[in-house]
């Protein structure tokens, strides 16, 4: 027994020693062709950034908004496209139909097969994704969320559109102004699960604490789930059930065109205020003929660009995440990257009838 004993002891010292001398190779953990592969999440040390490496030629772009057929969403991914074009990449865009939570898991899939160089997400759910995603981010495959995010330890950037607690108070701000800060309000969102909806909407319920809006109550949050006809019956829904609203915030681009198409042919224009999220093509008939005052928005064009060159200095190696590093982003110029990963694109526009025909998006 003290025999076998001394040589458990002198084999272990022994694999000890041999592991101490190939910690550095292997970390003695029992390598396979596996597990050399190298796991680039956001965990990676920032002394890999390179801030002097050109943007690499022939990398590939895959932009994945919550459902291939939102209007505004297009036009984001499209500008991503085109600036893949100018610094030598190729960029497309995929995705689902309807913006379920898990309807974009199954696309992230197929896309580390074809074993894309950046996939850049509008999330539908910050979490639904994130196992797809984080063995996207294993395999070297960049992850940059934008307009909506994921959680923070499923991609490497979230490019967001402004500051959210920005986007958030300056909506009831606006619209408080408009109704003279009395009255029921309701906000008409998208989907329950949508990341950048639900952060502007606490945003808005804290804003709404502040005296001043003392004689506003916030009567309910309706969701269309960024679906045209949806969102119409969900804006009919809310004035039959409280006929005596005052003005309805619809942060989404589609709940905000369907509110106002509902308004504009009801005996409630001009009774109801609406304000939220739009693109100026959408909007321009509802401002002209009265039914909408204002709206607010970023240039989406802007944002698609953003992420697109984002995703190439991240393929890149000149950023890896962290925070501090900059960028530069083509005709916008430098970008710093702040906490959590986040690249902010700008403060948002306000549109009315003075200013709505300078733009066309």
């Amino acid at each position: 027994m003290i025999i076998r004993t001394a040589a458990r002891r002198r084999a272990a010292a022994t694999a000890a020693t041999v592991c101490a001398l190939a910690v550095a190779l292997t970390a003695c953990s029992g390598t396979t062709k596996n597990s050399t592969e190298k796991d680039t999440t956001k965990a990676d040390t920032a002394a890999e950034a390179n801030p002097d490496a050109p943007l690499k030629k022939g990398l590939k772009l895959a932009f994945l908004p919550k459902q291939i057929n939102n209007p505004y969403e297009k036009i984001v991914d499209e500008a991503g496209i085109a600036a893949a074009a100018e610094y030598g990449a190729t960029g497309k865009e995929v995705g689902p139909s309807d913006a379920s939570a898990s309807s974009q898991v199954s696309y992230i899939n197929t896309l580390i097969q074809q074993r894309q160089d950046a996939i850049l997400i509008a999330a539908n759910d910050p979490n639904a994704v994130c196992g797809p995603l984080k063995q996207a981010m294993k395999k070297d495959i960049k992850v940059v969320a934008y307009d909506s995010d994921t959680a923070k330890d499923c991609r490497q950037l979230f490019i967001n559109q402004a500051s959210s607690e920005e986007i958030g108070r300056s909506l009831v701000q606006h619209l408080g102004e408009q109704i003279g800060y009395q009255g029921k309000i309701a906000i008409l969102s998208a989907t329950q699960n949508a990341t950048n909806q639900n952060t502007w909407i606490e945003f808005m319920k804290d804003e709404l604490k502040l005296p001043k809006y003392r004689n506003m109550q916030l009567v309910k949050v309706a969701y269309g789930d960024d679906a045209d006809q949806k969102s119409f019956q969900q804006t009919q829904g809310l004035l039959q059930a409280y006929p005596d609203l005052k003005g309805i915030i619809s942060p989404t681009t589609v709940g905000i065109a369907a509110a106002a198409r509902y308004l504009s042919d009801s005996s409630y224009k001009g009774k109801v205020v609406l304000n939220g999220l739009g693109t100026p093509n959408q909007m321009r008939k509802y401002v002209k003929d009265g039914t909408v005052e204002q709206f607010s928005l970023w240039n989406p064009e802007e944002l698609g660009y953003l992420g697109s060159y984002a995703a190439a200095a991240l393929a890149s190696g000149q950023i890896t995440g962290a925070e501090g590093e900059k960028f530069k982003a083509g005709k916008l110029g430098e970008y710093t990257i702040g906490k959590d990963g986040e690249v902010i694109l700008g403060e948002p526009t306000v549109f009315d009838k003075n200013n709505i025909d300078t733009f066309d998006f």
